[in-house]
């Protein structure tokens, strides 16, 4: 940072003298309760929520057999994780009414499994789609589709179109809207992040990004209730201290971080903890739960009056 503050003291600084360049911290919007949102992370940026009688379930990414989150925990990658069969045969089993598979880019470490996942739910007799930017869908993913035996207007949200900034898309009770992400990409088409409806709960899942200041903007647009942020810092994303400051923006009342101790270049297992302590001194007002790979927990998510 200028004049030689660590990050830190940069945004402590700016806080309190309240400079110009750096957004004004959004006021979230009035409460009206609290809602449990079942959660369960696989590592790196990939989890899954779920209504709590996991009737509606939306995965955002999709690595989870080859997904290397759990080594740096030294947690053994539970059964139902470790092939897309044994998942297939593990989702089945929990009868869902829909499961939607929210695509925010097309690198391996969030897109790795997704065309052995998408045929191997089919298979199993889930009622499952899947969405992403739309240029994506259609045009840049269009041939690995077809290898994998998947009609895109079938599988895809909207008739095959997916969803574009700003977009709208929704299966089952879920309802799916599209957001920028800073990112690049293997293909060229845009990064995105998600808000997501489920359960009566919004959910502000942010793929990998960099903070930026229209963050602010998706809190007054959307008004999230819970952020998922990418945290790991290092070559590709925004670090824990950078994630707690988007916390503020976003003006969330609960945040879980992902994103770390899935490869050497990012953060290791500490990320979480560095994450939470960091929301406690930049946005005291949002609550952090910390998961371990393959932990499934209930989160009781404060939701605002809309």
């Amino acid at each position: 940072m200028s004049d030689g503050l660590s990050r830190g003291e940069f945004f402590a600084a700016t806080t309190a003298a309240g400079a110009a360049s750096i957004a004004s911290p959004v006021i979230a919007a009035p409460a009206s309760g609290t809602k449990p949102l079942a959660m369960r992370w696989y590592g790196g940026g990939v989890y899954e929520l779920a209504s709590p009688d996991h009737k509606q379930i939306a995965l955002v990414d999709a690595w989870i057999w080859n997904n290397t989150g759990f080594t740096a925990f030294n947690i053994e990658k539970p059964a139902e994780l470790s092939s897309a069969s044994a998942y297939a045969a593990h989702l089945r089993a929990r009868n869902p009414d829909a499961v939607a598979v929210a695509l925010t880019h097309d690198h391996g470490d969030h897109m790795g499994d997704y065309f052995e996942l998408l045929p191997a739910l089919v298979a199993a007799g889930i009622n499952v789609k899947t969405v992403g930017q739309s240029d994506l869908m259609r045009v840049g993913l269009v041939p690995k589709f077809k290898a994998a035996n998947l009609d895109t207007a079938a599988i895809v949200m909207n008739g095959g179109a997916g969803i574009n900034m700003g977009g709208t898309a929704t299966h089952g009770a879920m309802r799916f809207e599209l957001v920028p992400a800073v990112h690049s990409t293997a293909s060229g088409f845009p990064a995105a992040g998600f808000i997501i409806d489920i359960a009566g709960v919004r959910v502000y899942a942010s793929g990998d990004t960099d903070l930026y200041g229209d963050m602010s903007l998706i809190a007054t647009r959307y008004t999230p209730d819970l952020a998922v942020l990418c945290t790991g810092n290092g070559a590709f994303t925004m670090g824990p201290q950078d994630a707690a400051y988007a916390c503020k923006l976003l003006g969330v009342r609960a945040a879980v971080p992902v994103h770390y101790a899935h490869n050497p270049l990012v953060v290791g297992p500490q990320c979480g903890e560095l994450f939470a302590a960091a929301v406690a001194a930049v946005a005291p007002a949002t609550a952090v739960t910390v998961l371990r790979p393959g932990q499934a927990t209930t989160l009781q998510v404060p939701t605002a009056a809309r």
